[in-house]
């Protein structure tokens, strides 16, 4: 058959050919009826003796009828042999319909297709009150009738065809029955879904992608279709598609939908209906429409409960047609055959290609890079370079710089939802510690810059199976440079850094720590930055000897901190103002550890000294030495300096003094509840007033 049209055509003639032989067995039925208008029936039983067969009927109606019957039968027989054939017949092949159910639904749905037809139908059942087809009036009608055919578990009443209105206590038999709407326009050649779903899908408009999929990707796709596709193969009703990127989950499966030539659905698992007769009628319409359309289904499982979990199970036990669950790492428990399969963004080696591609060959030196700290799928790359050339418009020398800051504006999206993000202004200057922990901070700086080359350029990554995130624990009292250390970091390296309390992550209820903390990995994941866990003893402390359950799973929620630390792609760093009350066997999977250790009088001196911006307006005569015996740490002595600023902004001449910073530092000392003299805030000279 050359398209659709034509098939249309044949389609019509069929179904025209299909009522008009429907009423031509109505009339003659009708014609048959020798019954007494005054007899009342009795039953269905009743009914049918009181009719006579078809046989006998035939006797009592004219020879050119039969003729008419046969000649419009022999047409059918011919439009029936067409590839495809006619409606009715592929949805009798799809849905196993017998020659009597056949024939049954193809009167319920002339009833919508031919005025005619109802009132054939009182005639026939000698009943002007009953205008509309039973299973009675088929059981006369046709030819080797089917009980089965009454049976809910038939597949006209499972699947739906028919609607049965049944009032009171009155029999099946007698029960008006209509053909169900979308099968009634199925018949007409119409193929759309059900009005009953659409409410809860929302269509893919799905469509093969104009360039080639990365080589990871259509490896995916390609494992998935040829699945699918194996005709000897056991049939596979659900594909589980594992891992935290949702557009690259969506991608394979529209891929797959495309190559195998479906029409790809979407719903979230929350709108699975969870009332018993509402869930019934949701399967079995789904079953139905992916039997009579190319249909596959996507669910988005995010959000989901032990009561979304359960219904998921009964529908996917229930079978019917071709489910993607996305979902992050949780397995369906199912007896059904399943595929399971983890899909990822692209690999930072085919994240490159495509930057050099997207970026015409400009900024070449920096596609390593780009896809070593970011990682995005092909569309937002794209979309990023074409962004950045249109905004450079072929300033070469300001190319860099833009894409940087464009892919660490796209990648913080997600986190700023989860995290705080701090505003990173400090520098190396700034920062004053002892020589040893800058060393060290200097080594974690460049190992985060050099990480590429050394995992994936000298071929670590393939030597090593575990331990290539670089994780620091940052320990010292409050206010000695952890968090600024941290801010020089991120500075240096360009990367955003985020504060995350674990005191505010870790839950009481089992498994929502982690769940937290694997909603926090996920998301960091595409851009890389650095992740600064404050507060680490809330979760840290010494529990590695399990008492009780609590201990138990407070042993569980750290080793899943650390396994995501050890994958992480950056650097993440625990600051702990408690080192000794962590647990010796955690800390020692960390990479580093630096010590932070209260400022001495030098150290003091040089924060003194730095601590004021150089619009600042200070006295002349600050007494450094003086400043640097106050036992504070940095953070104390920025607060304090912070403090005599807005006490000298109220003073006619402005400027910072002694007395005004030794008044700041006495209200420090009180807030931190630490002993010290009063002759330790005193300034004798006054010549720099009060």
């Amino acid at each position: 058959m050359s398209n659709l049209a034509d098939w249309m055509e044949i389609n019509d003639q069929y179904l025209a050919a299909k009522v008009g032989w429907i009423r031509l067995r109505l009339e003659n039925l009708a014609q048959a009826q020798t019954k007494p208008a005054a007899k009342k029936k009795t039953g269905w039983f009743q009914w049918l003796q009181d009719h006579t067969s078809e046989a006998e009927a035939s006797q009592k109606t004219p020879m050119h009828a039969h003729d008419a019957i046969e000649q419009v039968l022999q047409e059918m027989v011919k439009l029936e042999a067409n590839d495809p054939p006619p409606a009715l017949i592929l949805l009798a092949k799809a849905l196993s319909l017998t020659k009597f159910d056949c024939e049954l639904l193809a009167l319920c749905a002339a009833m919508a297709l031919d005025t005619r037809i109802a009132g054939l139908c009182a005639q026939a059942q000698t009943d002007s009150n009953q205008p509309y087809p039973t299973f009675a009036l088929a059981f006369a009608l046709f030819d080797d009738p089917d009980w089965n055919a009454l049976s809910p578990h038939g597949p006209l009443r499972y699947w739906r065809l028919l609607e049965i209105n049944q009032p009171g206590a009155q029999p099946v038999t007698a029960a008006a029955l209509a053909a169900d709407e979308r099968i009634v326009n199925y018949l007409k050649g119409l193929n759309y879904l059900d009005d009953r779903l659409t409410p809860l899908f929302d269509p893919v408009n799905v469509r093969p992608v104009d360039e080639a999929l990365p080589p990871s990707q259509q490896q995916a796709v390609d494992f998935i279709s040829n699945y699918l596709n194996d005709p000897g193969g056991e049939p596979v009703s659900l594909i589980e598609v594992l891992g935290h990127d949702i557009a690259s989950k969506r991608l394979i499966a529209e891929q797959v939908a495309a190559t195998l030539g479906l029409k790809l659905q979407t719903m979230a698992i929350k709108t699975l209906p969870a009332q018993s007769g509402d869930f019934e009628t949701f399967t079995r319409l789904w079953q139905r429409e992916s039997l009579l359309m190319p249909l596959a289904l996507y669910i988005d499982y995010s959000g989901a409960g032990e009561t979304e979990n359960a219904l998921l199970k009964r529908f996917i036990e229930r079978g019917g047609g071709i489910v993607f669950v996305d979902i992050q790492d949780t397995r369906i428990e199912t007896l059904r055959r399943k595929i399971s399969i983890e899909v990822n963004k692209p690999t930072p080696e085919e994240q490159a290609g495509i930057w050099s591609e997207a970026l015409q060959n400009q900024g070449s030196g920096l596609t390593q890079r780009l896809s070593g700290q970011y990682s995005f799928d092909r569309s937002e790359i794209i979309t990023l370079a074409e962004t950045v050339l249109r905004e450079c418009r072929g300033d070469e020398s300001a190319l860099d710089d833009s894409l940087w800051r464009a892919c660490r504006l796209r990648a913080r999206v997600g986190m700023e939802q989860l995290a705080q993000r701090i505003d990173t202004k400090a520098v190396w200057d700034e920062l004053v510690l002892p020589a040893e922990q800058k060393a060290l901070l200097r080594q974690i700086t460049d190992q985060v810059a050099q990480r590429n080359r050394v995992y994936d350029a000298w071929g670590f990554r393939e030597k090593m199976n575990r331990g290539l995130g670089i994780s620091a624990l940052f320990a010292g009292e409050s206010g000695t440079g952890k968090t600024m250390a941290a801010e020089v970091i991120a500075n240096e390296l360009k990367l955003d850094l985020f504060r995350i309390d674990l005191s505010a992550v870790v839950s009481k209820y089992i498994g929502e720590t982690e769940k937290n903390l694997r909603k926090l990995f996920d998301a960091a994941e595409d851009s890389g930055a650095i992740l600064f866990f404050d507060e680490a003893d809330a979760l840290f402390g010494k529990r590695s000897e399990v008492k009780d359950s609590h201990d138990r799973y407070a042993n569980i929620e750290i080793n899943y901190l650390l396994q995501r630390m050890e994958a992480y792609r950056g650097l993440a760093i625990l600051a702990t103002n408690m080192k000794n009350a962590l647990d010796k066997a955690f800390v020692r999977r960390l990479r580093f550890i630096v010590d932070f250790p209260f400022p001495g009088t030098e150290e003091r001196t040089a924060i003194w000294k730095k601590v004021f911006p150089a619009h600042t307006p200070i006295a002349p005569s600050l007494d450094y030495p003086r400043l640097a015996a106050l036992n504070l740490t940095g953070g104390n002595i920025h607060n304090v300096a912070l403090n005599a600023a807005f006490l000298a902004a109220q003073l006619r001449d402005g400027q910072i003094t002694m007395p005004l910073l030794l008044n700041a530092a006495r209200s420090e000392f009180k807030k931190l509840e630490r002993p010290a003299k009063e002759s330790d805030f005193r300034w004798l000279d006054q010549a720099e007033g009060t």
